[in-house]
């Protein structure tokens, strides 16, 4: 890269963020800051001033006490995502911020991971796998006594638990054996009959669960009879289903209030996010004014006045928004100065259907270079995303800006699996349809050109089941692809299966398939299976710790093409686990990655 284009994408990826995680009853904002290189927690107070709280070693999250000055802060170490409590006493702030030492244990066992998913005035909900490795329970511990209670051990991976409003019951979300299922389940004196609420076989999603007021019923995000989520109340034996909000063409999502009489509803067209307010019944209220269309995350605060709005859009970083719940009115509340001429650099994508040889259509967004570099005019770059049960959406990404400064043209496509477009669509690529989604990218390849672009100088780009996708893409489709950039990916389904970590395996089996009963599908599927077929140099990074993808994904494939001659490059980085959490190892990742696109894709 030129001097000039690498000072570019250095200065992108070295762009802050902002998130808010939560909002106090006296208006302090709990926000995370990247400033120190990974996530750390920082407090807003009403007048604007802020103060660093943490410099822990890896990102981190938090949650307010209610009612004390104290935060509970969720860590991990290096990326091994095994989520360790502790407690932050904020009666006297920290002058500087506060390292591991500076924090008071509340649940550590470094063997285990202990997720946060709650916290009242006395106790936190926490859910883990400590029993047995494997399963995954929800406990409450007494803040102040330590004592711990089970009030879930129904056994499989939890995804969220909500505490009724007489801290009585707890309502837990949780992954179904069916391809892209949830269910809900509730746990104590309010559970009727075994707790289900959702039949785990529907093939059905539910997510963001509240209690209702009363605690008679639950708010939830379903697809439930659906084809696209919609806002419910649902009655705690699951037999009734009120529709509050819903949306015939669009997928919506949900930010219950905590008591649950009132509800920020967000609409998604085509990986934007527009919000609006609605009371408990469902009526509308009023629309969320933001400065930019993207992607927003909402935080109510306790007395429910308020909602603190992170929002992100391909322009800007983040920024963070003190919204009035009952006009929609938005006032500023911190944000990432992008300098001037940065900010020229910084381009908005335009949306596309791409057809398919089965007559389906891929939604995608194209990012294209405002000045055009001679010697990559017409190359593009696919990224796609994780998941699979994901999307891409219209957020700000320092890795799409960068190659777009670095003249490339990035295609963000949501291949067939991709959630917001429905039912249908995201279970296109379900079990023995894998390779379906594959062939998703052999229909964009055949579209460059009608889109003046060269289909001998693409490459593909993506992370974790986006970088099976990339190595699925040049060992399946060896000819249409130039290179390829894997993070975090999949070369074998059989060895990650046999591999990832115990708690994770038979929720990866119900999208992939099964060892026992799918083990020829899953070889076929994998890209080490064409090994001699793959021709296009790679360019691999991976973490060391990653509990979900083994770095043994990423050695193996390096050696078996180290043994037939062809480039591929591998980093790893011993300090990170699913994927790059921290600016150093970003900024030594990406612009080597980013110039081996240029290498290989340029004239």
């Amino acid at each position: 890269m030129s001097s000039d284009i690498e000072t570019v994408v250095r200065s992108l990826l070295d762009l802050r963020t902002w998130v808010a995680f939560d909002l106090d009853d006296a208006g302090r904002v709990l926000a995370g800051h990247d400033e120190l290189g990974s996530v750390q927690l920082v407090e807003i107070a009403p007048d604007g001033t802020r103060t660093p709280l943490t410099a822990l070693p890896g990102r981190c999250t938090g949650r307010y006490v209610p009612g004390r000055r104290a935060v509970v802060v969720q860590h991990d170490t290096d990326g091994d995502e095994l989520m360790q409590l502790s407690l932050l006493d904020l009666t006297q702030p920290p002058v500087e911020p506060v390292t591991l030492e500076g924090l008071t244990p509340l649940v550590h066992d470094r063997r285990y991971m202990h997720v946060l998913q709650d916290v009242t005035a006395d106790s936190l909900v926490f859910h883990t796998n400590r029993r047995n490795g494997v399963d995954m329970d929800v406990v409450v511990r007494d803040l102040a006594t330590g004592t711990e209670t089970v009030v879930h051990d129904g056994g499989g991976y939890v995804a969220a638990a909500a505490v009724s409003h007489d801290h009585g019951s707890v309502a837990v979300t949780g992954l179904s054996l069916r391809p892209a299922s949830t269910l809900v389940r509730v746990s104590g004196p309010l559970a009727v009959g075994d707790g289900a609420v959702t039949d785990p076989d529907e093939h059905a999603r539910h997510s963001q669960v509240a209690w209702a007021p009363g605690d008679d019923a639950l708010l939830v995000e379903s697809n439930h009879d659906r084809e696209f989520t919609g806002v419910a109340r649902v009655s705690l034996d699951g037999r009734d289903w009120t529709w509050l909000v819903t949306d015939d063409a669009h997928d919506l999502r949900l930010w219950a209030s905590p008591s649950g009489r009132a509800m920020v509803v967000g609409t998604v067209r085509d990986g934007v996010v527009t919000l609006a307010v609605h009371d408990g019944d469902g009526a509308l209220r009023c629309d969320v004014d933001l400065p930019g269309e993207g992607v927003p995350d909402v935080v109510w605060a306790a007395d429910e006045r308020r909602v603190v709005v992170t929002l992100s859009t391909p322009t800007d970083p983040s920024s963070l928004h003190l919204v009035d719940v009952a006009t929609g009115a938005s006032a500023p509340l911190a944000a990432v100065e992008v300098p001037g001429d940065l900010r020229g650099q910084l381009v908005a994508p335009t949306v596309h259907r791409v057809p398919t040889p089965d007559g389906e259509e891929v939604p995608l967004f194209r990012y294209s270079p405002a000045d055009g570099d001679a010697a990559l005019e017409d190359t593009s770059v696919l990224l796609i995303h994780g998941g699979p049960e994901s999307a891409s959406m219209q957020s700000f990404s320092p890795v799409v800006q960068a190659l777009v400064s670095a003249g490339l043209t990035v295609l963000v496509p949501n291949v067939r699996g991709s959630t917001t477009y429905g039912k249908r669509w995201y279970s296109l690529d379900d079990v023995r349809l894998r390779l379906d989604s594959v062939a998703d990218l052999a229909a964009i390849h055949e579209w460059l050109p009608s889109q003046g672009l060269d289909p001998a100088r693409s490459a593909l780009w993506g992370g974790s089941y986006g970088g099976y996708m990339v190595l699925a893409g040049v060992a399946m489709q060896p000819e249409r692809w130039a290179a390829g950039v894997d993070i975090v990916g999949m070369s074998s389904l059989v060895t990650f299966l046999e591999n990832t970590s115990p708690y994770r395996v038979a929720y990866r089996e119900r999208e992939y398939g099964s060892l026992a009963e799918d083990r020829d599908f899953l070889e076929s599927a994998s890209p080490i299976t064409y090994l001699d077929d793959i021709v296009a140099p790679l360019f691999v990074i991976h973490g060391a710790n990653d509990p979900r993808v083994p770095l043994s994904e990423a050695e193996q494939i390096r050696e078996a093409l180290r043994g037939k001659g062809v480039e591929c490059e591998l980093r790893v980085y011993h300090d990170e686990g699913h994927g790059l959490a921290k600016r150093e190892n970003r900024q030594d990742a990406y612009p080597a990655a980013i110039e081996f696109l240029r290498r290989h894709l340029g004239r």
